[in-house]
Parts: C-alpha cells; structure tokens; sequence
C-alpha cells in the first residue's frame, strides 16, 4: 500500500449513520420502477442495532446476528389497510453490516443493496429459503446464458 493510500484510511471513519441510509436510498433508487411501485409505504430505517426486544424475538445471541429486518403485513398477506397498522418498513443495522463488511470481501454498497433487496424480499411475501432458492439460481445462470 503506498503512502498516500495509508494516508486515506489514516483519515477515515466508519460510516454514520446517514451514510448507510443514504447507501439504502442509492440502492432503492437503482431497483426497477416496477418493484419500487409495489414497494410504495415502505419505509426504510437505520439504526446502529436492533432493540433487546427485536433480538429476543428473533432468536438472536448477538446484536450483531442481525443486518437487516422487515416488518408489517407483506403483499402477499395484506388486504385492506386496518387502522392503526403500522406502516411496512425495513430496518438496516448499520453495526452488525459493517462487522460483516470487515469480514467479507465485497464492497460495502453492495452489501447494502443485497440485504435491502433481501429484506424487501419479504414484502413481496418471500420466506428466507425462497430468497436461497433465487439466489442459488442467478449464481449458477453463466455470463452467456444472462
């Protein structure tokens, strides 16, 4: 590594906050109009972990077991808007993401747009091994076949 790149990361923080919804927003934006229209009322959230009460829920024996979440009443389950509903949304744990990111290599806006793809996922009625399934497909599909 050269000086001057030493230099950069000598100077570099961690991603507020901010920084990661702004990542979620880029990647909302970049999804085809068609699934942002079906994912109009979703709000997207970023906090730093998730609350004692989500990490209980989910089963989780760190507060770092958990990127991403979504919450509400998904598409394929949703009818009339009941009052007092609260609004679908996702939420992004900004520490847990950069803990992975540490340890993996793939760069940190992608890691972010798969987790939100992920979790919206689940808005459009998808279970976690539907998810696996899709994906296990578009990674065996060759550059000549796409």
């Amino acid at each position: 590594m050269s000086r001057r790149a030493a230099d950069r990361w000598a100077e570099t923080k961690a991603p507020s906050l901010a920084e990661i919804e702004a990542l979620a927003d880029a990647a909302f934006a970049a999804l085809p109009e068609e699934f942002r229209i079906l994912c109009a009322g979703v709000r997207i959230h970023v906090d730093d972990f998730p609350d004692g009460e989500t990490l209980t829920e989910m089963g989780c024996e760190s507060e770092f077991d958990l990127l991403g979440l979504f919450r509400g009443v998904g598409l394929a389950q949703s009818g009339e808007v009941v009052s007092g509903q609260m609004p679908n949304a996702v939420w992004l744990y900004r520490r847990p993401l950069l803990d992975y990111w540490a340890e993996h290599d793939e760069t940190l806006g992608h890691l972010v747009t798969h987790v939100l793809v992920h979790e919206i996922g689940h808005h459009f009625g998808l279970s976690d091994d539907d998810m696996a399934g899709i994906e296990a497909a578009a990674d065996d599909i060759t550059p000549s076949e796409a």
